[in-house]
């Protein structure tokens, strides 16, 4: 895997949602996630620019399956902005859960960006809320700092992490995917997400291919 030399001034590390609920008896437990935590960290203490993304939901959010009469999780809501997966109520704000994972090393963030705050519009990307139109505020926090290439860390990859890369993209962005601190959720939908994803220029590679002169 070809070495990439980070330069200071213009990477940022992108830390998308690496939180209880997520993690190891969480509820919308990721695979493995409890894996990426060490290799995040591991970056985290390198990059001068850190932002952490975090669902922070309200009880009420739309995308839980429990708001729904005789609907069920990971059934499909027809909403104004498309189709929105029905999920366990999870990152609920102010509990345990939304909490990020406590050896996550959170002293190295310079941002947090908290997403999923609007009760009627889902959430997956740390740019944009679901309906592509309601900015999390952080293409502009990372155009001001002078920001040309970001990597993505963090849960899930098939989901917020992907979703995340895919606007980085349009918002005109380098993106590259550390493959080896993020996990899937799993399911066929991995590999088209990964075709499209590729096909919009955002690279995978590994945090052992980072290196650094400063």
């Amino acid at each position: 895997m070809p070495e990439i030399l980070l330069d200071k001034k213009t990477d940022a590390l992108l830390v998308i949602d690496v939180q209880n609920d997520f993690c190891m008896g969480g509820a919308l437990e990721v695979p493995g996630a409890d894996q990426v935590v060490a290799p995040t960290n591991s970056l985290m203490h390198i990059f001068s620019t850190v932002v952490c993304s975090q669902n922070w939901l309200p009880r009420n959010h739309q995308s839980f399956a429990t708001v729904h009469k005789n609907r069920a999780p990971f059934e499909y809501l027809d909403t104004p902005y498309g189709h929105q997966v029905l999920w366990p109520e999870h990152c609920v704000q102010g509990t345990l859960g939304a909490e990020f994972h406590p050896s996550l090393c959170m002293d190295q963030a310079d941002l947090i960006i908290r997403k999923g705050l609007h009760p009627h519009i889902g959430c997956h990307s740390a740019f944009f809320e679901n309906d592509k139109r309601t900015s999390t505020g952080l293409s502009g926090f990372l155009h001001e700092k002078g920001i040309k290439r970001l990597f993505l860390t963090g849960l899930a990859f098939d989901y917020c992490v992907a979703f995340s890369a895919l606007d980085g993209r349009k918002e005109g962005f380098e993106v590259i995917i550390m493959c080896d601190a993020t996990r899937a959720m799993g399911g066929p939908r991995r590999d088209h997400l990964v075709r499209s994803m590729r096909d919009e220029g955002v690279e995978l590679s590994s945090t052992q291919a980072v290196i650094w002169r400063w």
